[in-house]
Order: structure tokens, then C-alpha cells, then sequence
């Protein structure tokens, strides 16, 4: 495996890209108009990357193409479309966050290097090898994670040759990445779309604390931990920033080569990182690397903090009192600064070419003599200069004379015209030493045509463009739906003795070391269904398999891949929870396949017409919560601190184990949103609306074996939560279409939504 230290740089641009390459990055990654995390950012063409790619090799830097969205069942032609033109480039990898497009270029496109996404939320090491078997060769790591963490996690990539990315720069969210449902909610601008909508940014009305943006945590910058990183075994140090432009992405990719290359050379950081507060910044913070999680994270201000720094390090510089002009001073300055690294910039990439290779082809042919294609490119090369290569192609088949299906310019250009793409722009097509009156047979010229491709593509043969093969969407084995139920109350046990409904016990994010409160417990209630949280790290993820192991239970649901790889190696049968974020066939299909799953819970997040052609695989259940509360972002930070205030300066576990605060903010809309932490729970913000779709029942049966009520209070804050037996009695009266029950149903939850059944993504 290859350790050599890697700097990645986010490119949303053209001139972006040419800035991250400029300036020493290792590699790129950039996106396309679509399907990536990034809709926002300006991103590039296909004939873009095409440029973009050959550039990037003369500077001995890499192209990643950044794939990293949930995949709906119908772009999937369009996709094998846009896969089958990569395949035929030489980009170095695509980033990938659906599980089933790992399905579809592991079976179909091989050749295509996989990374993880960061919006697979990889934060513990069950997760590796789950990853490793779904095709990736590398893992951008959760931003949450510290340097112990970390570690321990590049000791299982290290044992799996899985390469590792960790984030060293850049805005940071405040929500596990992967896990943010904010704006999906209410206008299905989903972040797993590429679509954040950014509410932790938003202004709201200022809280007990004092606070007006009480979600809005500074931007991250490892810059002086980047030893340790390295001890740590990380092979890429990632920067964000793809909605940024070219200064601001050179700037800090030249800060952390510098950095970098000094620390490599002489043992020391040598560069102060003051450079990075001339560009965009929110002020910048390491605490989630050092896992010291305080107060100093958040920042009341989610614009530039330039200004506010510089005139912050004049007043440390000055013991006297600073004046108004001399404020005005410092931000001039500032400004002649930012200016003139925008002309160093645009002075350093102006001379970079990302242009289609202008190709020549002259065609030669006389009687009784091979047609003959001599191709003449030119390539702009790093030093500017034009290098032209030249090669000759010959037919097999000699020239004859004919009267009909002559071989003339028209002839050539129809075959041809195909040269002029996305990577060669055909400035000209030669017949002037093609005599007339001559024919050959018209298989010959494809022939040609294909040697020319092979030969223009490093003789490395094209491949021909994938179909996928249709899908076989196999019956359910029972006709009408079940009921199940998910509780977290040792106490609604009891809830089984009302109901043969399936009843799902969700464990805790959290436990002390070594807690075995839970093994007991299950073990003395087998019909329990062990419901496993998204997010296990360190110590946490050590006791959800000891309990998966110790009780063995027949079936479960889990939202962790870590514990679902570690199900499948104990021969224990799992269900994907909903916060998979399955939303198509090919998902089901690689988690069937390559971890024998036995059913999965389709996301919220899409719509009726979304769902309603996705294929079930053999034997395989499917799943629809249509009574929950709805989560719009799950955090390992305290929302608590910038809200209502909190006597602890920093979280601690105690916080985790103890903690069951709940309050609520409320946006300059007047919308509230309810912010609540479980005991054990990670601390979570909710609609204030709860999710009920009685909709899909009606027009969804045929597709779902089961739909599932969520009875665990989670997020309800102060209201008053329905009755559950009331709940429970009403929704298996629905599921045998008493339609009256939907009236009742209504008035026992009068505060819900079913909102994203119709936006979808």
C-alpha cells in the first residue's frame, strides 16, 4: 500500500481546479452538474473534465470525480450512460455515497477506483471491512472523530488496504454528515442530494443564551496537527471548500503544501497559518480533532471572519486604544491583500489549458494500395510549449475500383465525425491524396476507426458502453402488510401482550464500558427485535457487538453498517433501518448479495412515484415508517450550549450517559424546531410536526411487507404524546382498511406532516 501523504483539494470551478493544481495539491476532487454533494458550487462539464484530467497529469496531480449522492431508481440508465464514457477515461476515482452505485461499478465498471464518501458517516471499525467488500479503496472519515479515534480506525484500514481521508480544513457541519434530513423536511432540498439548504447557518430569534445563530460552529483547520495525523496512519488530508473560488482554494492549498513539505524536510511546522484568515473563514477551530467538544466551537456570525481577525491581531499588536480610522486601516489592508493574491492567482493559472487536443486525420489511398489515415495531435504541455505526435493507421483490404459505395470525403466524415468530442476537437478531415473512383469494403473503415480510438487512448482498448440488465422484482411473501413497533421504554414491553405486531427495541447511541445491562434484557424478552442507533463510535460500537454477540438474536434492525457487516459474520439475519438512506434496487441488491440482508426500510426521504418502481430482490422484505418523529439532524456536539445554556463548558461522557435535556428554537420565520437529547442519545433538533402517512397504505400495499409506528416519545419535547395502546389499535384497524380509523388517527396526532410522501428528492 502507498502511504505517501496526500493533499486533496476541492475544485468546484475551472479556474478553482487550475488554482488547486497551481498551487501543489496531490490531487483533486471535483463534481458534475449533477449527482454531487455540491449543487450549490459552480461544477463542470464532462468536456471539462476531459481537460481538467489531462492537466491535472501533467502536474502529476489526480482527478477524483465526486459521485457522492443517493441514487434514484430511475437515473440509473443515465448513470451506466455517464459511467460507460469514465470507464473510458483516465480519471483516478469517483467518490461514492449509495450503496448501490458501489453495486453497479464493482459488477459492471471495475476499472473505476471507489472512495467512500464522507456522507456514509464512517466513524468506527466494523465499518472497514463492510466498505472494503462494497468495492471502495478508500474512506473519508466523519469530521466528528478525534486523533484517538482515528487511529484506531487506520489500524483496521491498514489490516483491510483501505486508505484513509480526514478533513483538515474547511466549513465544518454541525450534523453528521450523511444524517442531516434539515431542509429535506419541508422542501426536500436534501443534503443527500446535494441540496443543504444550510439551516445551521440560518439567524434565529435569540435564545435564553444569547444567541441568534446557535448552530452555526466554525470552520475546521488541522494545520498544526498535521503530525499527529500522520502518526495516526491518514494517507489524504482533505480540504473543503467547493462552492469557494480560485483564491480562496489556492490560498489554502498553497498554506498546507508549504506545511506539509516543511514538516517532511525538517521535523517542524514552519508556516503560522495566518494566510488563512485573509481568505473566507468562520474563525477556526481543532476541538473536534482534539476531542475537547466546547463552547469556542460556535461562532454567532456564519459570514467571513476576515475583517473581525485582522482587526483583532492589530488590537493584540497595539496596547493602545484603536480608533475608527484605524480600523478602516486594517480592513483596506485586508483588502489590498485579498486583491492581490486574486492577481497572483489569476496571473499563475492564466496560461493553463483545459482545451479539447486539436486532431488532424489525412486520408491517403490509391489503386491496389492500402487506405491510409495518418493522426496529428497537438498537446499544450506544462511548459507551455505545443508537442505533436503523429501515427499511421493502415487497412488490411487493398483499394479497388468502383463505380458504387465509392469511399469520398462524405463517406469519411459520416464515419469519421465521431473524433470531434469531448476530449479532440477535429480541426480537420484530409481526402486531398484520396483518388476517386475507389471503394473498399465499409467494415475496413470501422476497423480504422477503432485502431485510431485504441491508439489516441494509450492503447487501451474503448470500452463499448453498459446496459444494465433489467430487474427481476420478485413477489412479497405475504399479501397484506404487518404492523411492527419501536420502542425504547423497558417499561412498553408490556405493548406486546395488546399486539402481534413486531416489536423493534431501539438501543442506546451510548454505554459505559463494558454495560451488559442490555444483554440480560434481551435475552429475557426474545419477540424483542434489537434496533441498533447510526452512529457507534469508539467504545460504544465495542458494546453494540458484544450485545449483537452475546444475545444472538434471530433477527435485527440496524442503521449502522458496522454492525450489519458484523451480523452478517455471526450468521445473525439484519434489516437496513431507514437512516441507510435506501432509496433504490441496486442498494438492495448489494446488501443482499454481499451480506445476505433480509429486508430494508425505504427512506423517507423520497416520494410515491420515487419508490414505486424499485425491485425487491428473492426473499426479501421491505419496509416504510409511516408514524415517527422527524428528525432533521443528529449532532456530537451539545445544542444545549447556544440554546437554553449549560453550566459544563465542555461535554464530557457524562454528558452522553446523563444528559435528557429538551428545548426548542424558533427560526425568524416563527417556525420552532425541538431540540432533545435521550439519556445515552446523541443530541438531535425535530420538526415540530410528527410524520404520519396513512397515504401509502392505500397506494403503496403491494410494494411493502411491513409499516412501522414509532412509539419511542423521541423528540416530542414537553408535548403530550398520544396514547400508545390507542396508537397501536387504531393503525392495525387501518392496515385492514378501516378507513374511518384515519379521522381518529388524525385527531390523536393533530400536529403531523406527510410533506416529503409528496416532494420527494
Amino acid at each position: 500500500m502507498d502511504y505517501k501523504i496526500e493533499l486533496l483539494a476541492p475544485g468546484g470551478d475551472v479556474d478553482a481546479i487550475k488554482a488547486a493544481i497551481i498551487a501543489g495539491a496531490d490531487a483533486v476532487y471535483c463534481g458534475l452538474d449533477t449527482l454531487n454533494a455540491r449543487n450549490r458550487a459552480a461544477n463542470i462539464s464532462f468536456e471539462q473534465l476531459i481537460g481538467i484530467i489531462r492537466l491535472a497529469h501533467q502536474y502529476d496531480c489526480q482527478i477524483f470525480l465526486t459521485l457522492n449522492v443517493i441514487i434514484l431508481e430511475r437515473e440509473f440508465k443515465s448513470i451506466a450512460k455517464l459511467l460507460s464514457k469514465l470507464v473510458n477515461t483516465t480519471l483516478d476515482g469517483v467518490i461514492v455515497q449509495d450503496i448501490g452505485m458501489f453495486n453497479i461499478i464493482t459488477k459492471h465498471f471495475p476499472s473505476l477506483d471507489i472512495h467512500a464518501s464522507t456522507q456514509l458517516t464512517t466513524h468506527n471499525v466494523g465499518q472497514i471491512p463492510f466498505l472494503k467488500k462494497l468495492g471502495a479503496s478508500r474512506v473519508n472519515l466523519s469530521r466528528e472523530l478525534n486523533l484517538r479515534e482515528i487511529t484506531a480506525i487506520n489500524k483496521v484500514c491498514l489490516e483491510h488496504d483501505v486508505l484513509t481521508e480526514v478533513f483538515v480544513h474547511g466549513s465544518l457541519c454541525v450534523a453528521f454528515s450523511g444524517l442531516c434530513y434539515s431542509t429535506s423536511a419541508s422542501v426536500g432540498n436534501s443534503g443527500n442530494r446535494g441540496r443543504c439548504s444550510q439551516a445551521c447557518r440560518e439567524e434565529y430569534e435569540t435564545t435564553p443564551s444569547g444567541h441568534n445563530f446557535p448552530l452555526n460552529i466554525k470552520d475546521n483547520s488541522a494545520f498544526f496537527d498535521l503530525p499527529a495525523l500522520i502518526d495516526a496512519g491518514v494517507h489524504s488530508f482533505k480540504i473543503e471548500g467547493r462552492i469557494k473560488g480560485a483564491n480562496y482554494v489556492h490560498t489554502v492549498v498553497d498554506s498546507f503544501r508549504k506545511q506539509i513539505d516543511g514538516f517532511l524536510n525538517t521535523g517542524e511546522l514552519t508556516e503560522d497559518g495566518e494566510r488563512l484568515y485573509k481568505v473566507f473563514n468562520r474563525d477556526f477551530s481543532n476541538a473536534f480533532l482534539r476531542g475537547d467538544l466546547n463552547q469556542s466551537m460556535f461562532i454567532d456570525n456564519p459570514r467571513d471572519n476576515s475583517k473581525a481577525h485582522a482587526v483583532s491581531k492589530f488590537k493584540a499588536d497595539d496596547s493602545q486604544a484603536i480608533s475608527v480610522v484605524q480600523i478602516q486601516d486594517v480592513e483596506q489592508n485586508l483588502q489590498a491583500d485579498k486583491n492581490t493574491i486574486e492577481a497572483e492567482v489569476v496571473e499563475k493559472i492564466k496560461h493553463l489549458s483545459i482545451e479539447k487536443v486539436p486532431l488532424t486525420l489525412s486520408f491517403a489511398g490509391e489503386l491496389a494500395q492500402p487506405l491510409t489515415v495518418t493522426v496529428t495531435k497537438n498537446i499544450n504541455t506544462v511548459g507551455f510549449s505545443v508537442e505533436q505526435t503523429t501515427f499511421t493507421v493502415q487497412s488490411t483490404s487493398l483499394m479497388r475500383a468502383s463505380d458504387n459505395a465509392c469511399i469520398d470525403r462524405t463517406t469519411i466524415e459520416k464515419r469519421f465525425k465521431s473524433f470531434n468530442n469531448a476530449e479532440f476537437l477535429l480541426t480537420e478531415l484530409n481526402c486531398d491524396n484520396l483518388n476517386t473512383g475507389l471503394s473498399m469494403p465499409f467494415k475496413e473503415l470501422t476497423t480504422l476507426k477503432n485502431e485510431i480510438a485504441n491508439k489516441l487512448n494509450n492503447s487501451v482498448t474503448v470500452l463499448p458502453e453498459v446496459t444494465l440488465p433489467p430487474l427481476v422484482n420478485h413477489p412479497k411473501a405475504d399479501s397484506a402488510p404487518k404492523l411492527s413497533i419501536l420502542i425504547c421504554d423497558e417499561a412498553d414491553v408490556e405493548l406486546a401482550n395488546i399486539s402481534d405486531a413486531d416489536i423493534y427495541f431501539k438501543l442506546p447511541d451510548a454505554y459505559k464500558r463494558g454495560c451488559t445491562k442490555y444483554i440480560a434484557f434481551l435475552q429475557a424478552n426474545p419477540r424483542l427485535i434489537p434496533w441498533f442507533p447510526a452512529v457507534l463510535i469508539g467504545k460504544d460500537y465495542d458494546v453494540a457487538v458484544n450485545i449483537l454477540a452475546q444475545v444472538k438474536p434471530t433477527l435485527i434492525v440496524t442503521n449502522n453498517t458496522g454492525i450489519a457487516c458484523r451480523a452478517n459474520e455471526l450468521g445473525i439475519k439484519w434489516i437496513a433501518g431507514p437512516f441507510l438512506n435506501t432509496t433504490n434496487s441496486y442498494a438492495l441488491m448489494a446488501m443482499k448479495e454481499g451480506f445476505d440482508c433480509s429486508g430494508a426500510f425505504i427512506s423517507n426521504e423520497i416520494n410515491a412515484m420515487q419508490m414505486k418502481n424499485i425491485a425487491r430482490p428473492e426473499n426479501f422484505k421491505l419496509f416504510y415508517s409511516i408514524y415517527h418523529p422527524i428528525l432533521l439532524m443528529t449532532s456530537r456536539q451539545c445544542f444545549f450550549q447556544q440554546s437554553v445554556g449549560c453550566e459544563k463548558p465542555r461535554i464530557d461522557n457524562g454528558c452522553m450517559l446523563s444528559c435528557d435535556k429538551s428545548t426548542s428554537i424558533t427560526n425568524l420565520k416563527g417556525v420552532s424546531f425541538a431540540i432533545d437529547k435521550q439519556k445515552a442519545g446523541y443530541p438531535s433538533i425535530y420538526n415540530q410536526d410528527q410524520f404520519l402517512n396513512m397515504e401509502i397504505i392505500d397506494d403503496l400495499s403491494h410494494l411493502f411487507d411491513g409499516f412501522m409506528i414509532d412509539l419511542t416519545n423521541i423528540g416530542a419535547g414537553d408535548k403530550a404524546s398520544p396514547d400508545k395502546a390507542l396508537l397501536i389499535s387504531h393503525f392495525e384497524a387501518l392496515l385492514r382498511n378501516k378507513l374511518a380509523d384515519k379521522q381518529t388517527l388524525n385527531h390523536l396526532v393533530p400536529e403531523s406532516t406527510n410533506i416529503q410522501y409528496h416532494n420527494g428528492l
